[in-house]
């Protein structure tokens, strides 16, 4: 389809979705990033809704700038996947077992590992480079030095809200019925806590006085409190990166306990709530995703729908307009509060029909109807990608 303008910014906005189906929040959150003098451009995904500072769904290039809530507080968000070698017909009719066993494995909501996990007791788990990584809590912010033994415990586990873990059965082509493994989860507390020390600090600089929003406050490159965001974010991606690795090899250890016969191919793994160094035009840009993958030539990507309904594996085009990038997810349409308030839990069971998952008062806020209709947002995106696998979940571990 590709993009329409969003008018009266400084900086081009570009929208992969209509205009005016933007609620109105987003639109002037929008329209306060393009009016950043320090923003290139801003690239605007099929998903878009109101967040704290600034859009999700949300691409902002940005030239020797950051804004750390351009980033979000859980740095470094993004979903892993693997496909498996299993099919439908290997799975039983009841995967109720399958759940609990997920769950046993893999802490769910606030709940955290007994022992931090040691990597050379999980099967296929990359070993590389733990060492150094540990090592570099010792140069995070101090405001965070008592949070190391809590950030080695919560490695590997999910949290909750949206996050979440899935097998899912590939949906036609030659492949159908094939098993998929998918998880979303990031850096858990301590990516939040960086998050808000940097974002407290980045509203006080004396050049972000006179914002239209004072979320959007910014580090600029060649200073103090750019290299010390830099450092703790680069940080927080790779604890991010590495807390998925860690939850999908104990999920590819669970499914293998039940099906001894599984193989593994290739796993896919993507953030959606990150900084990347990139070029554009010639110009070295700080590229913002919160609520956006990249989506480079022939890069792979996992695009979920909600609790209920489908998500794509999908392969970049490539598309310079989009700054590489395509969307998240499906997008929530309606706030957490307004689905508790909407639905019940009645509402979740017909919804999420034919999928091992919560029923409860306690995930009512993350009922497929509280999301955007994924197909659209696929529709929405075909110049930015191509889909490779359409799954469907039939189990779905949530916190």
């Amino acid at each position: 389809m590709g993009y329409t303008p969003l008018a009266g910014t400084r900086a081009p906005v570009r929208v992969w979705t209509d205009p005016y189906t933007i609620e109105e929040q987003a639109a002037r959150q929008l329209r306060n990033i393009g009016a950043l003098p320090w923003v290139q451009g801003v690239a605007v995904m099929p998903d878009v809704h109101f967040g704290k500072g600034a859009t999700v769904g949300s691409v902002i290039a940005m030239r020797q700038a950051v804004s750390p809530a351009a980033v979000g507080v859980d740095i470094g968000c993004g979903m892993s996947a693997v496909r498996t070698s299993l099919t439908a017909g290997d799975l039983p009719d009841d995967l109720k077992s399958l759940r609990t066993a997920i769950e046993a494995a893999i802490p769910v909501g606030f709940a955290k590992h007994d022992d931090p996990v040691d990597p050379r007791r999980i099967r296929g788990l990359e070993q590389r480079g733990w060492d150094a990584f540990w090592t570099g809590f010792d140069d995070l912010d101090r405001r965070v030095a008592q949070l190391e033994s809590r950030a080695r415990h919560q490695l590997g586990t999910l949290g909750g809200g949206n996050h979440f873990i899935e097998v899912c059965l590939e949906q036609g082509g030659p492949d159908a019925g094939r098993v998929w493994l998918m998880l979303h989860s990031g850096s858990r507390n301590i990516g939040k806590e960086l998050a808000e020390r940097h974002m407290a600090v980045a509203r006080g600089l004396p050049h972000n006085v006179g914002l239209p929003d004072r979320d959007l406050a910014v580090f600029l490159a060649g200073t103090p409190e750019m290299d010390a965001y830099r450092r703790d974010l680069w940080w927080a991606q790779e604890y991010a990166r590495r807390n998925r690795a860690v939850m999908l090899a104990l999920l590819c250890g669970v499914v293998r306990d039940q099906f001894p016969q599984v193989a593994y191919d290739e796993p896919i793994s993507c953030h959606h709530n990150y900084v990347s160094e990139e070029t554009y035009d010639g110009v070295e840009l700080l590229v913002t995703r919160k609520g956006a993958i990249r989506a480079g030539k022939d890069d792979l990507g996992i695009i979920p729908g909600s609790m209920g309904t489908g998500s794509y594996v999908v392969r970049g085009r490539g598309n310079p307009d989009a700054y590489h990038s395509a969307s998240h997810g499906a997008g929530r349409r309606m706030s957490r509060g307004q689905a508790k308030r909407t639905y019940s839990t009645a509402d979740l069971a017909a919804q999420t029909a034919g999928v091992e998952c919560r029923k409860d008062a306690g995930v009512v806020d993350e009922i497929p109807g509280a999301y955007k209709d994924i197909t659209e947002v696929m529709a929405r995106q075909e110049d930015l990608v191509e889909v490779v696998a359409h799954l469907k979940q039939v189990v779905c571990v949530k916190g």
